[in-house]
């Protein structure tokens, strides 16, 4: 018997925390994707501030946005092009590009609510030639759906088995899959709240680094109570789902305003610990409210490298084992691009992306607008 022809298709995903683009080359050929090759794309740091500064209200932005819209796309496209050179695949060999973008704002709620991702998808297709699909929310949000999580659907295809099992992504923010061993029943996912995002930040201006490595310094800190009670009071927080949330909720602000509310003098350090407490306890406290009891839970994402985090996890999920997507087989740092890359081959073929169960849209939907090459 011959081989399967390889049937390949590129993510590229930048998340809320903004450090680099991921791309990944993957192959559809079998009945388990598999993950060809790799490549992490640095972010200048002059586009990675103005990309944070278009995520709150600000003088001038859509002239900033129209920028950065087309400078992030020729990033993108870089990132893909560096990434078909290292693994010596042809742009040919590529059935098509599944470009997440980069949110910058996401309001799900308001009455005329909306989602946006800049990374001009017309520059990616020019400059690389391969077909790129992009702008996979917007369709939900139209279907009235919160336009996010989507990577639910991609878990549901590839880490589904005969036992209730839970995957958690953290990135910036922290969502949460429920895949009931019973086929008929369906998925749940959401986002829990923060996951790095408010870590990092407070990481950055205190340790001058872009994360604390391991969970090591918040991991030498004490957790302040009082501050995790007035942290645990947010409105997001009590929400039922479908919910999601984004660096228009959870910023330096909202840190700095409680801070300030507080006025206790705490040390830097035991603040860090609070803050890996608050998202480890308000991700537990979800996994107890609405995927009792959960025997497995299965990390991927930056955080999946936050060993502090996860030991916190573990302590406030007992009953749960705790383990990373690397235990499935599928490295933890390249989920979600693999899952944009998923997307793409969805759009393609004209099937459904998202989960209605997940997002609340009215109903199934194909995702994503084709840029032909």
């Amino acid at each position: 018997m011959g081989m399967t022809k390889p049937y390949y298709f590129l993510g590229l995903m930048s998340g809320t925390s903004l450090d680099a683009v991921d791309a990944a080359i993957v192959d559809f050929s079998a009945s388990t994707p598999k993950l060809h090759s790799h490549y992490q794309h640095p972010l200048p740091a002059d586009l990675r501030s103005n990309i944070l500064m278009l995520c709150t209200p600000g003088e001038n932005e859509i002239e900033r946005l129209g920028k950065c819209d087309v400078e992030l796309g020729q990033i993108f496209a870089s990132a893909a092009l560096q990434l078909l050179q290292n693994a010596e695949i042809s742009a040919d060999q590529i059935q098509a590009i599944g470009c997440h973008g980069q949110t910058i704002r996401h309001s799900p709620k308001s009455p005329l609510a909306f989602t946006l991702q800049i990374g001009d998808p017309n520059v990616i297709a020019h400059i690389t030639g391969i077909t790129t699909i992009a702008d996979f929310r917007r369709r939900d949000i139209a279907a009235g759906g919160q336009g996010a999580p989507l990577a639910p659907a991609f878990h549901r295809e590839v880490f589904s088995t005969t036992q209730d099992r839970a995957i958690l992504n953290i990135g910036g923010m922290a969502n949460l899959t429920l895949l009931p061993a019973d086929t008929r029943l369906p998925p749940i996912g959401f986002d829990t709240g923060p996951g790095n995002v408010l870590i990092d930040a407070w990481y950055q201006i205190h340790q001058q680094g872009p994360y604390d490595t391991n969970g090591a310094w918040a991991a030498g800190g004490k957790i302040s109570s009082k501050l995790l009670e007035l942290f645990l009071t947010d409105a997001y927080f009590q929400l039922v789902p479908p919910k999601s949330t984004g660096r228009e909720l959870f910023n330096r602000q909202w840190l700095e305003q409680r801070l300030t509310q507080l006025n206790l003098n705490l040390d830097a350090q035991d603040v860090c610990a609070t803050l890996v407490e608050l998202s480890a306890i308000t991700i537990s406290n979800d996994l107890d409210q609405h995927f009792s009891p959960c025997r497995e839970l299965f990390v991927c994402g930056g955080g999946a490298h936050n060993g502090y985090l996860l030991s916190r996890l573990a302590a406030h999920s007992p009953q749960c084992k705790v383990g990373t997507t690397a235990d499935l087989g599928v490295d933890p740092d390249w989920v979600e691009a693999i899952a944009f890359a998923w997307l793409a081959k969805q759009r393609l073929e004209e099937k459904t992306g998202n989960l209605t169960s997940i997002t609340g849209a009215a109903k199934a939907c194909i995702l994503g607008g084709i840029y032909h090459a």
